[in-house]
């Protein structure tokens, strides 16, 4: 897993893995017992509690329809997903986690750098009570992208103490265009419904002090940019 750190920048730790590069699963760098794989649907079951967190990792490239299917069978289950991707070219992606395992924890970060136009849609539904889901998505949108990103959480009837958080936020170029849209359908009382959605801008503080160091334009833009995707 060395290989994640050195060129991703994605930490590793004693976990049962699913690894992805370029949208294709790795089986090779994948390590996993209690998870069961479906290639043809691009579905992941898990329907036992493993004694190790689960952790999906997506890097490389994006590009076309990405459909994939979360499916949390398990009490108990801590699952992490890391993605980070680029996209240079149009891409769908579609992720969808389904939370049936009691106190079982989804908690996903997703950071995209956009070239192109990306669409992005993140549900998460919970059905027994006691689930969580939090999925915090962060792109770097560029000169003449395409930046449209729906969130919606599910919180069905006599789903109780549920914790639920879809967030998005970009830091963009003045030419791309961006929409964002969480939605919620909460038809129980939560222990928590957090949905957010922000640009971030630097401050002019931080960009003097920046270029008061002798940087030019392009690394402040650079330094700023990685310090956003990276917080």
């Amino acid at each position: 897993m060395s290989y994640l750190w050195q060129e991703f920048n994605i930490k590793t730790f004693p976990a049962e893995t699913l690894v992805f590069r370029n949208t294709e699963f790795c089986p090779e760098l994948s390590d996993y017992i209690n998870i069961k794989y479906d290639k043809k649907n691009n579905n992941i079951n898990i329907d036992k509690t493993p004694k190790l967190p689960i952790h999906i990792i997506y890097t490389g490239e994006i590009v076309g329809n990405i459909d994939l299917n979360i499916n949390i069978n398990s009490d108990d289950t801590n699952i992490i997903m890391d993605f980070k991707t680029i996209c240079k070219k149009p891409a769908f992606l579609n992720i969808f986690i389904k939370n049936t395992g009691k106190n079982s924890i989804f908690n996903g970060k997703i950071i995209i750098k956009n070239h192109s136009d990306l669409k992005i849609n993140i549900t998460g539904e919970h059905l027994q009570s006691d689930t969580c889901v939090f999925v915090k998505t962060k792109v770097a949108a560029y000169k003449n992208s395409k930046n449209y990103m729906t969130g919606t959480a599910k919180i069905e009837k006599n789903i109780l103490n549920c914790d639920s958080d879809i967030s998005f936020s970009c830091i963009a170029d003045e030419k791309s265009v961006i929409t964002m849209q969480p939605i919620q359908y909460i038809n129980s009382i939560p222990k928590n419904a957090s949905h957010s959605a922000s640009i971030y801008k630097p401050n002019e503080n931080q960009i003097y002090y920046l270029k008061t160091s002798g940087l030019s334009d392009k690394e402040i833009k650079n330094i700023l940019e990685n310090a956003f995707l990276e917080e």
